[in-house]
């Protein structure tokens, strides 16, 4: 079958526009061809009407504070022109609700904030052991009965998290509540995850969220 091309929202980082080759592979081995997308919000529209899908790649934290919310302390925000990529990138998808859409980690914060959630700025002010969630750390998650994803064993890497997920279904959380998984059941393919499928050595939890996404641009 014809191998679907999946856009990777790139970071920017020192004048360099970049990708995790962990994307990469993990997207070549679910059948799919990667691209980049460069952060660059008025190519937005036409990149989409070139790829078949889209993950949108984890990154540093949202830059609250343009939004009229003060900024925690402990935030490392990604570069401005990444931000408004990606905002700009999910305004266009919401004009193109069959066009599947995978968030990982920070994309699936974005996703939640764009429809106005609120963020939980730093889990360790509420979580006295939110370390578990960082560094690659492994821990567990459980999917809701139905849900198109497995419970199991995860990669993590991130200090914060959707307090809420209003307009979406929480599909999974891990045994310490935090939201790890949304969906719009209303398009045929909009979820987000949390942990980093594209570094988790589990296939359940792993590959086959990836191939899943890839198996729906088809």
């Amino acid at each position: 079958m014809k191998r679907p091309l999946i856009g990777l929202s790139a970071d920017f980082v020192d004048g360099y526009a970049r990708v995790r080759h962990t994307y990469l592979d993990m997207v070549e081995a679910a059948g799919g061809i990667p691209v980049i997308l460069p952060p660059r919000a008025e190519l937005c529209a036409a990149m989409l009407d070139r790829v078949d899908g889209v993950i949108m790649t984890g990154g540093s934290d949202i830059d609250v504070s343009k939004f009229g919310v003060p900024l925690h302390p402990k935030a490392e925000c990604m570069a401005p022109e990444r931000q408004d990529a990606e905002f700009a990138l999910l305004k266009e998808l919401d004009a193109r609700p069959d066009k599947p859409v995978l968030g990982v980690c920070l994309g699936m914060q974005m996703m939640g904030f764009h429809r106005g959630n609120a963020m939980i700025q730093h889990l360790a002010d509420v979580l006295p052991n939110a370390d578990r969630h960082r560094n690659d750390a492994v821990h567990s998650v459980d999917a809701s009965r139905g849900s198109p994803l497995a419970s199991g064993a995860v990669r993590s890497w991130h200090h914060q998290a959707l307090a809420e997920a209003n307009g979406f279904e929480i599909i999974a959380r891990s045994d310490d509540g935090v939201i790890e998984a949304i969906i719009d059941p209303k398009r045929r393919f909009y979820i987000g995850v949390q942990w980093h499928p594209e570094r988790t050595e589990s296939d359940e939890t792993g590959l086959r969220v990836i191939r899943a996404l890839v198996d729906a641009a088809r």
